[in-house]
């Protein structure tokens, strides 16, 4: 058909080609939908099979086992492996289960192609955080129920032998506790309220970063009139009780330190994880819808 010149809105001539544009949208949102379901079902298989390879590499007995570094790059290096082969499974899928598109430039049907494999990747993801986090908030819920009740009946039964405001945590309790201290520490109440009184002292101490000299020589002379040691006996005993404690607050330091660390590892792979499973998605959909039009 021959161009047919027009008048334009203002007068003017313009050139007007007959252009037939589909009905239909650029997203085949069942086939999306369903490369997206089958993604998510093999991820969740995937998972599955890799905590019950993570339980059985790791021991609760010491030196035994994986260590929580080779734990955590393994992991990371699993996830990879998971939405690699998840999201090339559910890009494909959209790919070659979508109708064929007649008329359009292969251009046009290869970015249509990859933009239905990035939704199916993106409609997993967003099902499957969904589906993890709903599983981590009833986990924490059920967690947080049971600690509720022990945390109870241990402060129950602490109640019925510390003296009264023993349990009170933090520098008030320690300075209370200097507010009512007497000068004869063996003429202080019962074995509990020194104990109490100790532990606060020494709690502190680790808190701040050490036991002060006068802390110490108070706490020795609880303990020498508690058990009638000679008061370098006593200073000895409080000595090596306080570098326990503060070997005990270093460990457990390193240990909070080790897990933000494989934290903070682990949530770059699963960065690394998704970006990848993004383009694995949209390559294989190029595949799948590419092959559907050969075919």
């Amino acid at each position: 058909m021959p161009d047919t010149p027009i008048i334009g809105p203002v007068g003017g001539y313009a050139d007007q080609r007959a252009v037939v544009e589909s009905s239909a949208a650029g997203v085949s949102w069942s086939a999306v939908i369903g490369g997206a379901f089958a993604s998510l079902a093999l991820a969740m298989l995937l998972v599955t099979l890799g905590t019950g390879l993570g339980l059985a590499s790791v021991s609760p007995w010491a030196n035994n086992g994986a260590s929580l570094t080779t734990v955590t790059v393994v992991t990371g290096v699993w996830l990879i492996i998971m939405h690699w082969l998840a999201s090339g499974l559910g890009g494909y899928l959209s790919g070659r289960l979508r109708t064929k598109w007649v008329g359009l430039h292969t251009h046009e049907v290869f970015f249509r192609d990859t933009a239905n494999g990035l939704l199916s990747w993106a409609v997993a993801s967003v099902a499957g955080a969904v589906i993890v986090t709903s599983a981590a908030a009833f986990v924490a819920s059920g967690t947080a129920a049971v600690a509720t009740g022990a945390s109870s009946g241990v402060a129950a039964g602490a109640t019925q032998t510390a003296r009264p405001g023993a349990l009170e945590a933090g520098p008030s309790a320690y300075l209370l506790d200097r507010l009512f201290r007497t000068d004869r520490p063996g003429a202080a109440g019962s074995d509990a309220d020194a104990k109490a009184q100790t532990a606060i002292i020494i709690a502190n101490g680790v808190a701040v970063g050490d036991v002060s000299a006068p802390d110490k020589t108070y706490v020795a002379q609880l303990v020498s009139a508690r058990t009638g040691l000679t008061p370098e006996d006593a200073t000895r005993r409080v000595d090596t009780a306080i570098d326990q404690a503060k070997a005990a607050e270093f460990k457990a330091r390193q240990v909070a330190d080790a897990a933000r660390r494989a934290a903070a590892t682990l949530s770059i792979f699963t960065a690394l994880a998704l970006l990848i499973g993004a383009f694995i998605a949209c390559s294989a959909a190029a595949l799948g819808g590419q092959q559907r039009d050969q075919h």
